[in-house]
Order: structure tokens, then C-alpha cells, then sequence
């Protein structure tokens, strides 16, 4: 049962990456350093360990398989053991990764009239649009990055064409960096809760192979293929 969810999660995950990247293909990542580092390819390719991984120990329990359990045992410690130092690392570092993703966001605004980051100048009107907010740490960010007193539209408390070129006009004054961090603390319990279920299953994936590994260890069963 706990293998099933694992595969049908990673089916559901791979789903919707795809349908993410092709109705939302022009939304790319904010960040020049890591380009494919978009939401959709973020969700496809987790999706993929995932529903790989359930199809792996789903198979080695249908087939009886003690090398396909042993593996799908080992993957799952794998990324389990991935988490937990992406964790920690995240935790002692976590200042210094702050400070690294807003010189990061910083650097792709100058990117935002550039022909060929389409994808980039949408992901930020779209932000800046929902959010109500602009540039990373304020508008003046903006103004750096493109070199004149200059801001996007979607920066506009009353949006219309051009409204970013008056500097008369009202922006929005908070950056996108702060409003995210709010919305992450909000939500922390959710996203908490969600982790915690995570991790429930991949210690229940991992227990149940295991089991099934010494059962049939026990009762001889040969490693047929």
C-alpha cells in the first residue's frame, strides 16, 4: 500500500511538472546562475525520483525480489539522508544562502529586457503583479539594474502602460525577498506538516521493504527476476 502511494504520488508530481511546463512554459526561474532551475522542472524532476523509486519497490514486492527491495531500501535511505544534510546545511548556513539568493536575484534583474529571458521577465511581472511588491529588496533595485530611474509596469500601485518610466507614480515599496519570507513563515506550520508526512512515508517505504526483504529471506525465496 505505502509503495502504491509512493508511485501514484510520483505519477501525480510528474503530471503536473508537465502540465506546468507547457501551459506555463514562458514562467522560468528568477535566477541567471541556475536557468533550468524553473518550478516545472523543479516538480518533473522530483516527480520522476519518486514515481522510479515507488515503481522500483513496487515491482521488487510484486515479484518478490530481495535485490529490487534491497535497492528500493537504499534509494530511499539515499535521498533520505540527502534531506536531512540539505536540512542542516541549510540551517547553519542559512544567513549566508539568504545573502547569496538576493545578490543572485539582484544580478538576473539586469537580465529583464533581454531578448532571449522572456521567461525571466515574465516570472517577475507575475510576482510583482500577485505580491504587490518590487525588486528584491526595494524599487531601487531596479533602478540599478537597469541603469536609469527606471521600473516595470507591474511595479505600479495603479497599473498602466509606461507607469514605471513617471517616478512620480506610486510603487509598490516592499521587495519580493521580504514578502516571501513572510509568506514562508506563515505557512511554516503547512509546509511543516507536509515535510513530516514526507518523511512518514519514506520511513514507512523503508520499513515495509525491509520486512518483506527478511520474510522472504527467512522462507528462501530466490532472487528471480
Amino acid at each position: 500500500m505505502v509503495l502504491a502511494v509512493d508511485n501514484l504520488c510520483g505519477c501525480g508530481l510528474l503530471g503536473v511538472g508537465i502540465w506546468l511546463s507547457v501551459s506555463q512554459g514562458s514562467f522560468a526561474t528568477f535566477s541567471p546562475s541556475f536557468p533550468s532551475l524553473s518550478a516545472a522542472n523543479m516538480v518533473i524532476a522530483i516527480g520522476a525520483i519518486v514515481m522510479v523509486t515507488g515503481f522500483l519497490g513496487c515491482l521488487g514486492a510484486i515479484k518478490e525480489n530481495k535485490c529490487l527491495l534491497l535497492s528500493f531500501f537504499i534509494v530511499l535511505l539515499i535521498i533520505l539522508l540527502a534531506e536531512l544534510i540539505l536540512i542542516v546545511l541549510f540551517f547553519v548556513y542559512s544567513d549566508k544562502v539568504s545573502e547569496n539568493a538576493k545578490q543572485d536575484l539582484k544580478d538576473g534583474l539586469a537580465l529583464y529586457n533581454s531578448d532571449n529571458n522572456i521567461g525571466l521577465r515574465n516570472a517577475w511581472n507575475i510576482i510583482q503583479a500577485e505580491w504587490k511588491c518590487c525588486g528584491v529588496i526595494a524599487y531601487t533595485d531596479w533602478h540599478e539594474a537597469l541603469q536609469e530611474k527606471v521600473v516595470p509596469d507591474r511595479c505600479c500601485q495603479e497599473h498602466y502602460q509606461n507607469c514605471g518610466h513617471n517616478s512620480t507614480n506610486m510603487f509598490w515599496s516592499r521587495g519580493c525577498f521580504e514578502k516571501v519570507e513572510e509568506w514562508l513563515d506563515e505557512n511554516k506550520h503547512l509546509l511543516g506538516t507536509v515535510g513530516m508526512v514526507f518523511l512518514v512515508v519514506q520511513l514507512l517505504g523503508m520499513a515495509f521493504s525491509m520486512t518483506l526483504f527478511h520474510h522472504i529471506h527467512r522462507t528462501g525465496k530466490k532472487y528471480d527476476a
